[in-house]
């Protein structure tokens, strides 16, 4: 099973970007994502280490929402 974690871009550098989540702060690589119009403050899904998609704001905190309630069942 494959697990891509909804991440908040704060900062871009070329195709690196630094990403928060949760106050959890992750260099992640844009170069999939590299025709893509990105720029802090943009959501992204973040797949082992890498940006796979741009999502809306909406999107990924219904990501967090539902991840936050499974782990509340654990």
């Amino acid at each position: 099973m494959c697990l891509a974690v909804p991440m908040k871009i704060t900062a871009i550098n070329g195709y690196q970007c630094t990403c928060e989540a949760k106050g959890i702060e992750r260099e992640v690589s844009l170069f999939m994502l590299q025709h893509e119009e990105l720029q802090p403050g943009d959501h992204i899904l973040v797949h082992v280490g890498y940006a796979i998609q741009k999502v809306s704001e909406q999107d990924a905190a219904d990501s967090w929402a539902l991840f936050d309630e499974v782990l509340a069942e654990i």
